[in-house]
């Protein structure tokens, strides 16, 4: 039986496991093993409210496991760490508990098809100081970390007496470092209900440095705009043109010699692919160490290797690189899907084209801005409001009926709304 592996159980990730294992895995035709360093998939665009704490990843996480049994496929955790294309293995690092005791130890997977969807790492670009004090958002166990240190915080600025008021800077105006912006204003102004009445959105100080001109250089201006109005208006000391040269443990200093004080420091500016990409010597690589590929997503040189999301290095016919976004993996899945039964029943692949449907910046409870590529005209659609925010939540619904189908999509969209309406709307814990 032929064994497809599947590295990295992001949107594109898993969105692949389940339709091979609902096409391929249910009759036995191919044995489908999904590999990734946690037990737990979160949709990566809402890893800034797992960070502000108003996602409970308790609840609003999908188990590998429990989801692979129930649409047949394995899960192994791990966390890749080599490839040998000769013998068709990767290689995986040891599972270690909480005190550093081995679990599993290293250990190798053999294939006969391989996806790596590994996605993408923030990229620090070397600045000195980066790495040992500002905190990232690559993952939910990151954004967790980020959490704790946020609601130590609140809980020291309450304190009776205590005068300063906290200040965080973000670093990158891309969707992750506006959103974040925005959904802690909002966490701030709920935490007054849940026992930390000397909090208040007026006590938090937030800078968000952008190295570029304008905040999301990659949409268009006018959505920068509507953006960048929203949130000065709530209080975001907006830095365009503002490029660190360090990080030192109470703040960042620019290139401009300014000095930018924080009491946290997140890092959200750029990405690129993990680093053991580059180091497994394997690959053709692009500046953001993504994989090159065909333009049937198999890495070049290597027709068993398929690569899809954040870490595909995908160029257009205009010479333009595919953008990391959740839209592009949840197309590239589809694609390698088909291909990979398509290669079975020995008809040619398709090549994949790269789809923009727009694109949608969440500003909390605020606003919700972007816009929509019209399919028929081929114009761009300006909006925002209420519609806007409606599109937003529809491509996460869309992302969860991707991975449970119609009918348990829709009773967990149900569910969330319930628990949603009982729970606290911050997480405190």
């Amino acid at each position: 039986m032929e064994t497809i592996l599947i590295v990295g159980g992001g949107a594109g990730g898993l969105e692949l496991a389940t339709k091979l294992g609902r096409k391929l895995g249910k009759t036995r035709q191919a044995q489908i093993i999904l590999v990734d360093r946690n037990t737990s998939h979160i949709w990566k665009p809402l890893l800034h409210e797992v960070a502000s704490g108003s996602l409970d990843t308790s609840t609003d996480g999908v188990a590998y496991s429990a989801h692979g049994a129930k649409h047949c496929f394995e899960f192994q955790q791990g966390q890749m760490t080599g490839l040998d294309p000769d013998s068709r293995c990767i290689h995986l690092a040891p599972i270690l508990d909480e005190n550093n005791r081995v679990v599993v130890p290293p250990r190798s997977l053999a294939y006969d098809k391989l996806v790596l969807a590994v996605g993408s790492v923030s990229n620090d670009f070397g600045t000195p100081g980066v790495a040992e004090h500002c905190y990232f958002l690559d993952s939910p166990a990151q954004a967790a970390k980020f959490h704790r240190s946020l609601i130590n915080s609140f809980v020291r600025v309450n304190q009776p007496g205590e005068q300063q008021d906290l200040h965080i800077a973000i670093v990158g105006g891309g969707a992750t470092g506006v959103e974040l912006s925005a959904e802690l204003y909002h966490v701030a102004a709920l935490a007054r209900r849940y026992g930390l009445p000397r909090i208040s959105a007026e006590r938090l100080k937030i800078s968000l440095l952008e190295a570029g001109p304008s905040l999301l250089p990659a949409l268009p201006g006018r959505i920068s705009d509507a953006v960048r109005r929203e949130l000065v208006k709530l209080g975001v000391e907006v830095l365009e043109n503002t490029r660190v040269a360090s990080a030192v443990e109470n703040g960042f200093f620019t290139q401009d010699e300014r000095t930018i004080r924080a009491d946290l420091m997140v890092w959200a500016a750029g990405v690129k692919a993990p680093d053991f990409i580059r180091e497994t010597g394997v690959f053709e690589l692009n500046r953001l160490q993504q994989i090159i590929v065909t333009p049937q997503l198999q890495a070049k040189g290597h027709p068993d290797i398929f690569v899809i999301g954040d870490c595909c290095g995908c160029q257009q016919e205009d010479g333009s690189w595919v953008p990391p976004r959740a839209q592009s993996a949840h197309q590239m899945a589809s694609l390698v899907a088909g291909n990979l039964q398509r290669q079975r029943q020995n008809k040619p692949m398709k090549p994949y084209v790269y789809k923009d449907h727009g694109s949608l910046v969440n500003l909390s409870r605020y606003s919700t801005v972007g816009n929509l590529m019209g399919n028929l005209t081929g114009n761009s659609l300006f909006i925002e409001g209420r519609i806007a925010r409606f599109v937003y939540i529809s491509l996460y619904r869309m992302h969860q009926v991707a991975i449970h189908g119609w009918r348990k999509g829709m009773l967990m969209i149900l569910v969330e709304q319930l628990n949603r309406a009982v729970r606290p709307k911050l997480k405190l814990h």
